[in-house]
């Protein structure tokens, strides 16, 4: 990760660090999904319905997603070293928009595979892969939104 420096933190240094960190999520995040899911192959990536209790890789992906993209804002605000704006009330609203960001464009991209492709069943590495990449997007996008916002 780039040094965090007052002199160094630019667009560039933030993106940077945003990206590595998304990685390191989407590794972490598909290791954690591979311990939960295995055994329960093939799973469907969304299915025809709100109220069902079939277990899919969508449907997974949004609690995934926000809780990530709420515990990484906290996180990003407590880790950056350089002078930022206080956690109240600035982080903290980074904090709840961040969640109802995630959650709104996690439900919406799952309704419109949903809309596309109906019912399609993947193994549990592409289950992995998929939320892998929740991961690591939600947590790229997420660090980077919020130390471009709470630096001063």
């Amino acid at each position: 990760m780039p040094d965090a420096t007052p002199h160094t933190m630019t667009k560039l240094a933030i993106l940077k660090g945003a990206l590595l960190g998304g990685v390191i999520n989407a590794v972490i995040n598909g290791a954690i999904q591979f311990f939960i899911l295995r055994g329960s192959a093939p799973i469907p990536v969304s299915v025809d319905s709100i109220g069902t209790e079939t277990h899919t890789v969508l449907g997974s992906s949004v609690p995934l997603a926000v809780s990530l993209a709420m515990i990484l804002t906290a996180v990003a605000h407590w880790t950056t070293k350089v002078p930022k704006k206080p956690f109240v009330p600035t982080t903290l609203w980074l904090v709840i928009k961040h969640g109802l960001f995630a959650f709104g464009a996690v439900v919406a991209g799952a309704v419109m595979w949903q809309r596309i492709m109906g019912t399609v069943e993947v193994s549990l590495g592409t289950a992995v892969l998929i939320l892998g990449i929740v991961a690591g997007v939600v947590a790229a996008v997420v660090n980077y939104m919020t130390i471009s916002e709470i630096v001063e």
